[in-house]
């Protein structure tokens, strides 16, 4: 016969049997994701890495955690984000928006796995050692879009042969992508035989301004550099381009999806992806240094042809033949 005292330990083991499963069953790894850019702006970015993540079999609120980080278009605050990241001891940070969140990861630790987007040559850049051995705990994707700085400017020219000032936007607080891609475009204006100027801008305050000096120098065109904080902003720029009639090329298809006229580049919510996907594959055990740094293979040019009508221009054949989307 069971005995009372019996029957209550054996319930009492019931009841902790259940918390005892629970603490025995693994934690959930953490994913730290440190942005260049706001949450608003990142939104279909942010789905693309979600779905990188489901292809390596992780859900966020499932099987994964994410702390996200957004330094909201102030590279100067991805530092101190990095390092909260670390501190957090996350299992793999995804470093995305622009070249400074990766830059900041890198230097905020050398044992955390990296995975970076990033438009500028990682090898240059010191973020690794080369593309097919990274080395270390940092890998990634790259587009490689400022190297298409000058390819931009020569498309300008063509839609625009009579001009002799063209325009450059840039982003002065992203400094390791800004001095390389002046650089470049610059010598290239120097070996069409233009005159480049330029333009700096950071906030909404800054777009006015430029857009003001573009009006007082007669820029005839302007080209937008390589940098997300102009692809969160297409919808402002493309408003601008328009209202000051400037014919503009920019490496983000969102914007003349949003009424500017011309871009080309690669997707950038696809390298997002691969973050993602990069992100699950270390997750489930793979190492940093074993992965290739990929390049986005894929390059678009895309067409807004009802805003070529409204500046009156007449884009020619060899770029519509080329173009990979034409928006009438």
């Amino acid at each position: 016969m069971i005995q009372r005292r019996d029957v209550i330990t054996l319930l009492g083991g019931a009841a902790v049997w259940p918390l005892v499963a629970r603490a025995q069953q693994p934690a959930m790894p953490v994913v730290g994701f440190l942005c260049s850019e706001s949450p608003g702006a990142a939104t279909i970015r942010v789905q693309a890495f979600h779905r990188g993540l489901s292809e390596s079999g992780y859900v966020e609120g499932r099987n994964v955690g994410i702390e996200y980080r957004w330094a909201e278009g102030q590279n100067d605050r991805l530092p101190g984000l990095a390092s909260s990241l670390v501190d957090r001891r996350v299992a793999v940070i995804a470093s995305v928006g622009a070249s400074p969140a990766a830059l900041a990861a890198k230097a905020a630790t050398t044992t955390i796995p990296i995975v970076f987007q990033v438009g500028i040559d990682p090898v240059a850049s010191g973020l690794v050692a080369s593309l097919n051995r990274p080395g270390g705990n940092v890998t990634g994707i790259t587009s490689l879009s400022i190297e298409l700085g000058p390819k931009r400017l020569e498309m300008l020219h063509q839609l625009l042969p009579s001009a002799k000032i063209l325009g450059l936007l840039v982003n002065p607080t992203n400094r390791s992508a800004t001095e390389v891609q002046v650089k470049m475009v610059r010598t290239a204006a120097e070996d069409l035989g233009i005159q480049l100027h330029i333009l700096n801008a950071n906030d909404d305050h800054e777009f006015d301004a430029a857009f003001t000096t573009i009006s007082e120098r007669r820029v005839r065109g302007l080209t937008i550099g390589s940098d997300t904080y102009f692809l969160g902003h297409s919808q402002k720029l493309a408003a601008l381009t328009t209202q000051h009639a400037v014919p503009t090329l920019s490496p983000y298809r969102e914007f003349p999806l949003a009424g500017g006229l011309m871009s080309y580049g690669s997707d950038v919510a696809d390298q997002y992806r691969h973050v993602g996907v990069y992100v699950g594959r270390i997750l489930k055990g793979e190492k940093a240094a074993d992965l290739p740094v990929q390049q986005a293979a894929k390059l678009e040019l895309i067409v807004n042809l009802k805003t070529a009508k409204a500046l009156g221009l007449e884009v020619p054949p060899i770029l519509l033949a080329r173009a990979d989307e034409v928006i009438e």
